[in-house]
Order: C-alpha cells, then structure tokens, then sequence
C-alpha cells in the first residue's frame, strides 16, 4: 500500500495501525513527523522552546501535516483559521504507557489493580502531563478517544492496539481533570458502532449525554482510625443496617436532591443518632433510568452524578466513618442494560455477554448477562468490586440477585436455558466467579452480603468449607414468613403459628441478615405499617411488636428508610419520605422505639453475640399458638442471657409464666408497648423477682403481665 493509500485510510479513519503513520518516522531517508489536524489553517514542528524546526506541508486535504524533524525532540504548533494559536506534544510520539506486568496481568485476566490501568488515568509519562486511555475491544478494528479537546473526531486520535490481549491504550498530552470524552469504534468489518462511554468510567455526565470524565481524588481521608480497627467482620458484633435510597431520603427546598456533602450533614447524623450501626446503599454505581433505582448499572467504576463528583462521595464515606457508622453498597454484577451506549455488544459482538440469548439475557428485567466464563469479564467486575472497597473505603457489598446468577434456567421455561456441562442447572462459571469475588473482597478488608433467596446450601460459609464464601446472606424466608403472619388478623394468628417459629428451624445455617428493604415497599405491597391489620391503635402496636419481635430474633438486622418512623404510604424513589408525620404522636412513638431497640441490641450482649451459633438461643415456649404467644432465650458469651416474648394478640395476658434460666431479679431492658412510644403501658414490673416454681425445664420462673401486641425484653440484674 503505498504513503497515500495509507493517508487516505487515515483520513477516512479506517487505518489499522495509525501508530505505523502518525508520530515520527523514518521516510525517504529522512525523519519526518505527520500529524492529523482537520480544520488548521497552517502546522509548524516546533522544538521545546518553541523555536520552529519546520513548517509542516499538507499532504492530504483532509488535513494530515508532515514536517522534516531530524533528530530534534519536537512539539506541533497549529494556527487556526480564527487566529487562534495552539502548541501539543505530539501523543503518537511516545511510547505506550502501559507497562509488560500490566500487559501480562490484563492478558490472564488477574489484574487485582485492573482499575489503575484501565479507563481514563491522569498522570504523567515521559515527562508530559497527560491522560491515559485503555479500553477492552478485542474484536473492533479501530478504537479512537473522543472527546472537547478534539472536536469529537474519532479520525484524530485513533488508538494503539495491544496484541493478542484485545486492550487499546493511548496517552494523550494535554488532557486535563475536567475533560470529557468517549470512545468510537469500527466493528470487524469496518462499520461504525454507537459511541460508547467507558466501562472504566469514574465519572460521567448526566443523560442524555452520558460521556465520560476524567477524575483524580484530592480528597484527603480522616477515617485513619476507622480502617485501622476495621476487620473483615466481627460476627459477633451488633448490627443494625439502615437501607437508603439517597434520592429520596429527603429532598431540598424546590424537590432537589441532596448532593453527597449534604447528606453527610444530614443523613449521617441523623443514622448516628438514631443508633444504627450501618448504612446501606441502594446502588451509587451509574446508571442511565432513575426508575431503575441503579440496579441496572452502566459504570460499575463511578459514583452517580446525581448527588456529586466522586470526591464528594469520598467525603461522605469518610464522615459515615468518623460517625462510627460502616458504609454497605448495593452492587449488581448479575446484569446490566442494553443501552446504546453501555457494554452491549461493544465492541460489535457479544463481549460482556453471552451470544446464547439462553445464557445471555434476563427476559424479566430486559437486560443481559455478564459472561462469568470469559476471564477479562470476571477481571472486569472484581476489579469494580475492589475498587469500592479501596478508593472509597466502602465496608461491604451487598451483592443483588445472586439467585439469578446461580441457576442457569432462573425465571426460565424448559428449552429456554442450557444445562451445564454435567446436565444441571447450576451456572457453574457463576458458582467460580463468586467464590473468587469473596475471596478478594475478604483479602482487602470488606465484607459480602448476599441477597439470595434460595435454599442454595452454604452461601455464606467459606469457600475452603465448600461454601460461596458470602460473609452474610438475607434471610429471605424469616421475611416472607413474618410479614405472612403479621398480615393475620390477630383472631386468625393461631392457625398460623409455625409461620414465626419454622425460621428458627433453619435460622443457623447460615449468617442470615433479618431485612426488611425496599423490596417490601413497593409494587402494591404497602409500607410495613400499611401491612398491618385492625384499626390505627392495633396497626401501631402491630408494627412495634414486630420490630421487638425482629430485634430479640436471632440474626443481623435491616430496615429500609422511613420503617423507623412508620411511613404511611408505599415508597416512592420521585419523592422525599413523608417527614411531616413526625408531628403526630404514633409516628413519633415507633421512630423513639427504633432508636432504643437499636440502643438494647447494643447494649445487650445476648442479643448479638451469638447470632450465628444455635447454643445461643433456646425456645422457652414455641406452642403456645392458643394465646399466640412466643417465647425465648437469647445466650451470649459468659452466662449472660435474655428473656424475650412477644404476645401476637390486643389481649392482655397477667399472671404469664416463663422459664428463668438463673435465680434472682429481671429488669424490663425494653416493652414495646410502653407509653414513650405510643403503647398502653401494660406489663410487667421494672424489676421482677424469680420463683423458685419450675417451667419450660428451668428450675426457676418469672410471672409477668404480657401486653397486647406487644414484645418485651428482660435481663438479669445478678448472676444466680
């Protein structure tokens, strides 16, 4: 091919290899230097000082400049036709800016650090300040990073290709923080795709625009204290998560959203006062469809741009930490939208994904499938994983439909799934991905919760045990079970009595989470309150025993924003919640019981100590289905223990016995029926003195006044 067949593929951006053409070269035994500058009135090679070595000369109209350079080290100078003077070091000047053990790392997809190469990576090579570029397209014939700073021609700035690992990498001088950019690429056969943004993106704009933003943190952290003490998980520590979704949580004067830096004014002190141990995220990953609430995320490396810049989110991370308050993220590795301009079909084939529509797509949520078997996929969403635990200091993931992801014919019909290799349904590459994403997430200090709603066995032992290695999972059945139940007439509860205690049957086979989320919330479910039967006084006393009666159970705990002050109506992500109930007594009483039951799991070492070990805990009376009456012991570490029962009936129940597993007085740590929180104020003494009368095989026992719809918690004063 000769030099003008290959300009004329250059200006028809369709050359393979522009790195052979642009930048300096040997040519009819001399050195020359060409440049693509579309639009300049003149070019000019300038040396360092800004000397001129030598005018350029056109030699294609399209606008490529070839100047003789000689051994000098050189800049290009462009005059443009409005008088506009600009001077660039030439980016197909210098050398790749990806090193051989990064090239080998990405090549064997087990780059722990993938986030540091690929994407957009200011810094400075070869002594020119600049930007980084790396993308995955293996099968694109060209790749070009767009974006203000040339006129988003893709002809300009067409990248070099690493061989035989599909990554294309090129550093651009002159590319500041602040600039925005996307990459456009020809398909094998030449055909221009959609323009895509950057699947390692930390920041984007908001649609329809949807570019990427080249970031760099100046965030300086104050949680030194916080990481240092952090350890993977302390499984018996107290927990008590706090779901959010930060776009409605509270809205600003004129229906805002509240940025980043304002929520950690607001929401973080407002957690930290209410008790609760953690804070979980609805998914922050970006996301194109505010309705997807970011469960259908498109740039699993970048904070959303609806409440800040990914320093503004560092900041919020950090004063969640200084509150004492862990950080959980909701992040979705199951799927991903088929947007345009997302990772479907990126490169124009099915790289992210399986080409196999049976393997490939969710027909219920419309999206597609991440590729579990391709190693630069697996690479991909660890190195996404990782990079929330390390550059924001994120505590844990809660990993979304991880049942989707195990099972091959999830939410399919027979012929609509491919068996695995042995003619099962278990999506074995999933099974590997997970197991390995757990032993990362562990490795770097963080902590994974499934959300995973099958009898899978397992999930959250370790992967060396033959588990999925998950630190916790949801306890998915204890939720369907109880909110069942607690949908009951009080009447009717008798006859379905097992509903509350079946959990307990399986309650220790794994490290169950006890949620009660979004989920619950929305699609014609009503709010929690709103589940709860009789008239206004029983929905109350409802919900307040339920929540001691979740608070005493075995298990972690979740509530979803607005739960702890009984929101009235479903939950919707366009509004704030309705704060305004606040200033009626009820709403007042539950929010105040909230805080005081998150304050006894605290300071009640029973109730989460042992939250994993079935030796800590032991039913008093699981028969009662009669009176709908339940009632149990929780242990912790050295004899310290709990009595807990919970009365599912507006009837008040005097002269009630239990078993008392020691001699000697009980205080009343908590009833929810008291009148602090709305409650009627029956019950039991605040102290209350043992008889030597034997009960429920416990040679000592406790009277106690029982009030209706009501839990109550009781603690020994002395050791017997």
């Amino acid at each position: 091919m000769t030099d003008q067949d290959n300009l004329a593929r250059l200006a028809e951006g369709k050359h393979a290899d522009p790195f052979s053409l642009l930048g300096p070269h040997e040519l009819d035994g001399g050195r020359v230097a060409t440049c693509f500058v579309p639009g300049a009135a003149r070019v000019a090679a300038v040396d360092s000082q800004g000397k001129q070595i030598r005018r350029a000369r056109r030699v294609h109209d399209a606008g490529i400049y070839r100047a003789e350079i000689g051994d000098t080290d050189y800049r290009w100078r462009v005059h443009w036709p409005d008088g506009v003077v600009s001077e660039f070091d030439d980016p197909y000047a210098l050398p790749s800016a990806l090193g051989e053990l990064d090239l080998h790392l990405l090549g064997e997809g087990q780059h722990e650090r993938i986030f540091d190469v690929m994407g957009a990576t200011h810094m400075t090579h070869s002594g020119i300040k600049g930007t980084r570029f790396c993308v995955w397209a293996p099968n694109a014939s060209r790749v070009s990073v767009i974006g203000d700073w040339n006129q988003w021609d893709g002809r300009r700035h067409s990248m070099r290709l690493h061989p035989g690992i599909g990554v294309w990498e090129m550093f651009i001088p002159g590319v500041e923080v602040g600039a925005r950019y996307k990459f456009e690429l020809l398909d094998a056969h030449g055909e221009l795709l959609p323009l895509k943004t950057d699947p390692y993106g930390n920041a984007f704009e908001s649609p329809p625009h949807n570019a990427a933003i080249v970031t760099s943190s100046e965030h300086i952290w104050h949680d030194t204290e916080w990481m240092g003490n952090r350890q993977t998980a302390d499984m018996g520590a107290p927990q008590s998560i706090y779901e959010v979704h930060l776009g409605s949580w509270r809205r600003a004067d004129g229906d805002r959203w509240l940025s980043y830096r304002e929520l950690a004014d607001t929401l973080v002190p407002y957690v930290a006062e209410q008790g609760f141990t953690h804070i979980e995220l609805l998914p922050v990953t970006e996301h194109p469809f505010d309705g997807s609430w970011g469960y259908q995320p498109i740039g699993m490396f970048a904070p959303t741009w609806r409440f800040g810049t990914p320093d503004d989110f560092r900041c919020f991370v950090d004063r969640c930490h200084q509150a004492g308050i862990g950080v959980i993220v909701d992040w979705v590795p199951a799927h991903f939208p088929r947007d345009d301009h997302g990772l479907a079909r990126f490169d124009g084939t099915a790289l992210y994904e399986h080409e196999d529509p049976r393997k490939g797509a969710h027909a219920d949520w419309g999206t597609l499938i991440f590729n579990y078997g391709r190693t630069e996929v697996v690479n991909y969403l660890i190195g996404s994983a990782l990079y929330w635990i390390h550059e924001f200091h994120i505590d844990a993931l809660r990993v979304d439909a991880v049942a989707s992801m195990l099972y091959l014919d999830y939410s399919r019909e027979a012929g609509e799934w491919v068996p695995n290799e042995h003619g099962g349904n278990e999506n074995l590459e999933a099974v590997a991905f997970l197991k390995r994403l757990n032993e990362q997430v562990h490795a770097a200090g963080g902590a994974t919760y499934a959300e995973e709603s099958t009898a899978w066995p397992g999930v959250s032992k370790p992967t060396y045990d033959g588990g999925l290695g998950f630190t916790f999972k949801w306890n998915m059945g204890w939720m369907n079970d109880s909110l069942r139940y607690m949908g009951e007439d009080p009447v009717h509860r008798r006859y379905h009595h097992d509903k509350l205690t079946f959990g307990l049957v399986y309650a220790f086979d794994e490290n169950f989470v006890l949620p009660l989320s979004h989920d619950e919330v929305v699609h014609g479910k009503r709010s929690i309150l709103g589940r709860m039967p009789g008239d206004d006084w029983q929905r109350f006393a409802n919900l307040r025993a339920y929540l001691g009666f979740m608070f005493a159970h075995p298990g972690k705990k979740l509530l979803f924003m607005g739960t702890e002050f009984a929101q009235h109506d479903e939950w919707s992500h366009e509004r704030s919640l309705d704060w305004h109930l606040l200033e009626h007594a009820p709403h007042q009483g539950v929010q105040r019981l909230v805080k005081d039951l998150n304050r006894t799991l605290t300071h009640v070492p029973a109730l989460h100590q042992r939250d994993f070990d079935a030796n800590g805990f032991r039913w008093l009376d699981w028969q009662d289905a009669d009176h709908s009456v339940f009632a149990w012991v929780r242990y912790g570490h050295d004899g310290r223990h709990a009595i807990c029962i919970t009365n599912m009936t507006p009837v008040v129940r005097e002269g009630y016995r239990v078993g008392a597993p020691q001699w000697g007085h009980y205080e009343l740590a908590l009833n929810t029926d008291a009148a602090p929180y709305g409650g009627s104020d029956v019950g039991p003494a605040h102290s209350t003195m043992t008889e030597p009368t034997p009960w429920h095989e416990l040679e000592q026992s406790l009277v106690v006044t029982l009030p209706p719809l009501a839990t109550l918690i009781l603690t020994p004063t002395q050791v017997g």
